[in-house]
């Protein structure tokens, strides 16, 4: 099953937080696809190892072994992050080097908060 996935500042434009009105059908359709691209352990760890490597970037050669997957299973997981406008990937020579896209998780997270009061 393939999931298509909107690029986080996609799913800003057509759903407003949860908390602030009841959402449609198609609006959560929507936001759960962008969440499922962040529900799999392997992905979270993705993310939070990208995140805490130097300069908060990361080769996907330094990615591989610590995670314990295959190649192609670390790339599949690298571009659906990608896909969904988490990470950004950078071709180096014959790396690719992925980092954070700066504030895609707490766009991401703001979906799903209550406002302050």
């Amino acid at each position: 099953m393939t999931i298509e996935l909107l690029p986080i500042q996609d799913v800003t434009a057509c759903c407003s937080p949860v908390t602030t009105e009841a959402m449609d059908q198609a609006s959560a359709e929507v936001l759960a696809k962008s969440l499922k691209a962040i529900a799999d352990p392997a992905r979270l760890r993705l993310i939070s190892m990208v995140a805490a490597h130097d300069g908060a970037e990361a080769c996907v050669c330094d990615l591989q072994e610590p995670l314990g997957l295959s190649q192609p299973t670390v790339s599949h997981h690298l571009k659906v992050l990608v896909d969904a406008g988490i990470l950004h990937r950078e071709k180096r020579g014959t790396w690719a080097y992925f980092s954070l896209i700066p504030g895609a998780l707490d766009t991401l997270a703001g979906l799903i908060t209550a406002p302050a009061k």
